[in-house]
């Protein structure tokens, strides 16, 4: 099992942003990422900055750690813009970058470019064309394609990725036609558990959910023939029924840490410590868990 971060881009570089970045390859995390929204929940109304250029600057400060959005979606995206973006990262990152992508929701960037909010419907249509355009465009070097929401003219994208074939997705997805969608096209799947047991659930119901979730995994790669071993299984903390108790020793961490893996989980990502919010957590204890804790579990 892997351990990784998320910092969110609330502090400017040179005021602590960089330092964050850079403390995370000296911790020994195996990816840090970022959130790719133009402002976010209770941060709406403080510093929020873009993911590219924050991961951009992150490439050039640090030099194993790899990088990422947790994650990218359609609500402000264009599959052509964002590939050339996406080249131009895992580039400066010398084959560092993933990207984390999902559907996107309802919040301020569903309408931020002043369009009404997608139904449910077609926010599912329009990540299956803007995922599928977005592989060709990472791996083809001349790409036209005319499709109902997401087309591409001639679009030129030379010369590639340097991971090859492309740069990984890693596909957040809970229903059906999203794990689909990861069965597909993913070398990974997010999951931040089922939404609808974060107020009420237990632990345990959680679990189970998560299990239920990698089985429907299971089955979408065996649709189409695919090994679902083959797909990197990343659980992004905090918003399940345990909230932010796992990082509260680095014992707690350990017995949250044991029995996702059990459930076949390869990589957790917590986030990095942000004072007076819902990631308050000790500093201390948050080194201590990213040195420490994956230790305990003899990983």
């Amino acid at each position: 099992m892997r351990l990784s971060t998320v910092i969110l881009p609330v502090r400017r570089w040179h005021d602590g942003g960089r330092a964050e970045w850079v403390r995370a390859e000296q911790l020994g995390f195996h990816a840090a990422y970022t959130y790719d929204h133009l402002s976010w929940r209770t941060f709406r109304d403080g510093p929020w900055f873009g993911a590219v250029p924050t991961l951009t600057a992150a490439a050039a400060a640090t030099d194993r750690l790899r990088l990422g959005t947790l994650v990218t979606s359609p609500n402000f995206r264009h599959p052509v813009t964002l590939a050339k973006d996406l080249i131009s990262l895992d580039d400066v990152s010398d084959g560092r970058i993933v990207l984390g992508i999902g559907a996107g929701g309802v919040g301020f960037d569903a309408t931020a470019l002043g369009q009404e909010p997608w139904s449910p419907r077609e926010r599912a249509d329009r990540f299956a064309e803007f995922t599928a355009l977005l592989d060709r465009l990472l791996t083809e070097g001349d790409v036209s394609q005319e499709g109902t929401y997401y087309s591409a003219v001639e679009a030129r994208n030379i010369p590639g990725c340097v991971q090859r074939p492309r740069l990984p997705f890693a596909v957040a997805a809970t229903g059906p036609r999203g794990l689909r969608l990861a069965a597909r096209y993913g070398q990974a799947w997010v999951t931040t558990g089922d939404p609808k047991l974060f107020e009420s659930g237990t632990p345990e119901e959680s679990r189970e959910a998560l299990r239920r979730q990698a089985d429907a995994l299971a089955t979408a790669c065996a649709e189409i023939g695919r090994e679902p071993a083959g797909i990197e299984k990343i659980l992004l903390t905090g918003f399940t029924p345990d909230r932010t108790r796992p990082l509260e020793s680095v014992d707690a961490f350990v017995d949250f840490a044991g029995r996702h893996r059990e459930l076949g989980f390869t990589e957790l990502v917590i986030h990095a410590p942000i004072p007076d919010s819902d990631f308050a957590v000790d500093p201390d204890v948050f080194e201590r868990i990213a040195t420490e804790g994956l230790a305990q579990l003899g990983d």
